[in-house]
């Protein structure tokens, strides 16, 4: 029982399924073969950044002497600028005079399976703090870890063949399709971020008020 309760965490948090449009919307100019390897490299650091926090995210919280409320609260945040390029597009040059600096910016912009994929939408806020509280860090119970890692790397298993099932759907919506899908995305992100800052702030008060 206590190992389903954990995977069904650990599948709300991650949200396969809700992946799927994302991943939609960002490679949809990708050729198959791309789209592959993107889905394989976000699905691989995805699971790598829950893996340390699963590790080590309760002990560098305390180092740091960071709350994990405050954590939260700066997850939501970015999370919901990234939902905000998604409804607006990103910024666009006036000219095409600086074509090739803007053509070097986006050779040193992250891969698309490292953002948005892997952070924020497979390793959200959400997760890595499901994956600190799943797992008590001060006290390195092999066992426990070992557990919640396997729950999670099966979620990401299934997140990653979620995605490589986008394919066919690309190939049927198009780019326009493909673009409405983002937009729509991007409000429901949105949606996503705002309650993760509020639900933070309304705790943080709470406990102040006790």
């Amino acid at each position: 029982m206590e190992l389903l309760d954990r995977f069904v965490t650990l599948w709300v948090v991650i949200d396969p399924i809700g992946t799927v449009p994302v991943f939609i919307a960002v490679t949809a100019a990708m050729t198959a073969p791309e789209r592959r390897k993107t889905a394989l490299l976000a699905a691989c650091i995805s699971a790598g950044v829950l893996l340390f926090f699963l590790l080590f995210g309760q002990i560098l919280i305390d180092a740091l002497g960071i709350s994990l409320l405050s954590f939260q609260t700066a997850g939501g945040i970015i999370l919901f600028i990234f939902a905000l390029t998604m409804i607006f597009g990103e910024a666009k040059h006036e000219t095409d005079i600086h074509a090739t600096d803007a053509d070097a910016d986006l050779d040193q912009r992250p891969s698309p399976a490292v953002f948005p994929l892997a952070v924020p939408s497979l390793a959200s806020p959400g997760a890595m703090l499901a994956i600190v509280l799943l797992t008590d860090n001060n006290e390195f119970a092999a066992a426990d870890q070992a557990i919640t890692a396997g729950v999670m790397l099966l979620v990401v298993l299934i997140a990653y063949l979620c995605m490589l099932a986008a394919g066919p759907i690309i190939r049927l919506i198009g780019n326009s399709g493909a673009a409405i899908v983002s937009r729509v995305m991007g409000m429901i992100l949105a949606s996503v971020a705002a309650d993760l800052v509020i639900s933070a702030l309304l705790e943080i008060g709470q406990s102040g008020l006790h």
